[in-house]
């Protein structure tokens, strides 16, 4: 009878966590189904420009989601020095038009180094979105080599790093 008493609060704890499981996934999977975000889906399938996608992003942010494939554009506002932890990142941050601001990290042990990149211009960028409180980070901005990941890239003055 003991141990019918000690699993009820585990099975409830896995019975909740199944639950917040499963709610994130909706939440994460009505952002991917949106106007929004299938007109960006198929800009970025193609190739073309993810402009104006401030939107998702902010969305994104201010619901503390993770694990999005969101593009967009943005100013180069500082260049960081190389994560050379694990697999090597170039990192820079990206301010959004909307003042929202991003790291990026572009894994250039999977894809080139963003060749003379300067402060002040302008990138585009499709990738993982993944939440912090300073804005977020975007990466996955590279092909994945065993095709089980959604491909991203960078694209700074016409050339794309993928």
């Amino acid at each position: 009878m003991k141990s019918r008493t000690k699993l009820k609060p585990l099975i409830a704890l896995l019975v909740f966590a199944l639950g917040l499981a499963l709610l994130n996934n909706l939440n994460k999977q009505q952002l991917l189904e949106s106007d929004a975000a299938q007109a960006q889906l198929a800009l970025t399938a193609q190739g073309e420009s993810v402009g104006g996608a401030d939107v998702l992003i902010a969305e994104a942010f201010r619901n503390g989601r993770s694990n999005v494939q969101l593009g967009g554009e943005g100013r180069v506002a500082r260049i960081l020095p190389d994560d050379n932890n694990g697999s090597r990142h170039q990192r820079f941050l990206l301010e959004l038009e909307s003042g929202h601001s991003l790291l990026i990290a572009h894994n250039i042990d999977l894809a080139p180094r963003v060749e003379n990149l300067r402060e002040g211009e302008q990138l585009e960028f499709y990738g993982e979105y993944e939440w912090n409180q300073k804005g977020g980070v975007i990466h996955w901005t590279h092909h994945d080599p065993k095709g089980t990941h959604p491909g991203g890239w960078l694209k700074y003055q016409g050339r794309v790093y993928k």
